[in-house]
């Protein structure tokens, strides 16, 4: 019975805080989005009519169009570049410590630190570097073009965030018994039937786990866009999570985008949700 209590006392500090900081302030946002509040003095309630205007707002749908399409190309090349990066890693190479932890330095950067470096790279040294070499491509600066101002968010997304993937895979890696690769071996069976026979069916629940992660994260994408375009050419880079931030708090649409910030939080999770069960799904007949 002791030990009961003394649980429940060491729980109840985290709960509160839990409660606090994050139950109450998400119930308080959902009232909010019923109402039309500007976020300060008085307001009234709407109902559902912010809800029903979301679906009528194109700058609603760029955004929500711009952010999916950046989330699964990011998440594709995340995970194809860290587990390509893990699997060289993991084998019988020189300084294999140490470039572990090379390679996982961008992790421990602030992104907006890195965006800011990057805006200057894309602005200035990578167009004069490319017309002292004559690639006519790379002689301008690549985020001030709307058709290709994402490209560059990408570039940066996917090289700051392959780190954390690369020690994911790096742990589903160390998990393989070097036992089964030489039976393999010597059956035979090359790099690449092993890797899609035996590897790549082993770390199922760690690529699962890196999928999940890389495009929720992806989804919620904000300091990069600030750092490199704040949502330009125009409106060509604006994430949902870049619009919620400057309409409600710079564009007196309070209300309005906490409403969307109600919608986008269930995307997320059904996103999540689906693409979860699908990955567990394909583990288990692997």
């Amino acid at each position: 019975m002791t030990t009961s209590r003394a649980y429940y006392w060491m729980v109840l500090p985290a709960l509160v805080l839990f409660l606090v900081f994050h139950t109450v302030p998400v119930l308080q946002g959902f009232y909010y989005s019923l109402t039309d509040s500007p976020g300060y003095g008085t307001y009234g309630f709407v109902g559902l009519r912010n809800y029903v205007n979301l679906l009528r707002d194109d700058r609603i749908l760029d955004a929500y169009l711009f952010t999916f399409r950046f989330a699964v190309v990011a998440t594709v090349l995340t995970n194809a570049l860290a587990l390509a990066i893990a699997l060289g890693l993991n084998a019988r190479i020189r300084f294999r410590t140490a470039l572990r932890g090379i390679f996982f330095i961008p992790n421990v950067l602030a992104i907006l630190i890195i965006g800011y470096i990057f805006n200057y790279l894309f602005a200035n040294s990578i167009p004069a570097v490319a017309q002292a070499l004559g690639i006519e491509a790379l002689s301008t600066n690549l985020l001030a073009d709307p058709g290709l101002a994402w490209l560059g968010i990408v570039a940066v997304a996917v090289w700051q965030a392959a780190a954390f993937n690369i020690i994911i895979y790096l742990a589903g890696l160390q998990t393989i018994s070097d036992d089964v690769r030489e039976a393999a071996t010597i059956d035979g069976a090359g790099s690449w039937r092993q890797f899609r026979s035996i590897v790549f069916p082993l770390i199922a629940p760690f690529f699962t786990i890196n999928m999940v992660l890389s495009l929720k994260n992806f989804l919620q994408v904000f300091d990069h866009i600030v750092a490199l375009t704040n949502g330009g050419p125009g409106t060509a880079t604006t994430s949902v999570s870049l619009l919620i931030y400057s309409g409600g708090l710079e564009g007196g649409e309070y209300a309005y985008q906490t409403a969307n910030a109600v919608v986008y939080f269930l995307v997320i999770v059904a996103v999540s949700a689906f693409q979860l069960r699908v990955l567990q799904r394909r583990e288990m007949s692997a």
